[in-house]
C-alpha cells in the first residue's frame, strides 16, 4: 500500500511539473534560419551537380574533337583512299567511329541533364525569392 502511495505522489509531482512548462515554440528567427539552411543545402547540391556536369561536358567535348581530328588524319586525302586503305587503318577508323559516336551520345545526355538542372535551379529560386546564395570568395 505504501508503494501505491509513493507511485501516486510521484505521478502527481511529475504531472504538476509538466503543466507548468506548457508548450513552447521556437523563435521566428530560429525557424527562418532552419528554413534557410534547408534551402541552402538543396541549392548547394544543385550547383555542385550542375558544375560537375558542365565540367564533364567541356572535357568530353574536347576529347571528341580530338578523336575527330585524329580520325581525319587516318582517312587520307585520295579520291580512292577507301579502296586502297590498309586493314589497320580501317580498324582505327572503326575505333574512332565508335569513340566519337559514344562521345556524341553522352554529350547529348549531358546537354539534357544540364538543361534540367538549370530548370530545377530556376524553380528553386522562384519558389524561394528571399534566398540569398552565399557569396563565394574568389
Amino acid at each position: 500500500m505504501f508503494q501505491l502511495f509513493l507511485r501516486a505522489r510521484a505521478h502527481n509531482l511529475l504531472g504538476s511539473r509538466r503543466e507548468d512548462k506548457g508548450f513552447k515554440a521556437r523563435s521566428a528567427e530560429r525557424d527562418a534560419e532552419t528554413d534557410r539552411a534547408r534551402v541552402d543545402a538543396v541549392m548547394v547540391a544543385i550547383d555542385t551537380a550542375l558544375r560537375d556536369a558542365e565540367r564533364e561536358q567541356v572535357g568530353l567535348s574536347r576529347r571528341v574533337d580530338d578523336a575527330l581530328a585524329r580520325a581525319s588524319v587516318t582517312f587520307g586525302n585520295g579520291t580512292d583512299e577507301y579502296l586502297e586503305r590498309e586493314a589497320l587503318d580501317n580498324h582505327h577508323q572503326d575505333l574512332f567511329a565508335a569513340d566519337i559516336s559514344n562521345g556524341q551520345r553522352r554529350l547529348k545526355e549531358l546537354a539534357s541533364t544540364i538543361a534540367h538542372l538549370k530548370f530545377v535551379k530556376t524553380a528553386m529560386l522562384t519558389r524561394f525569392p528571399n534566398f540569398k546564395p552565399p557569396q563565394l570568395n574568389s
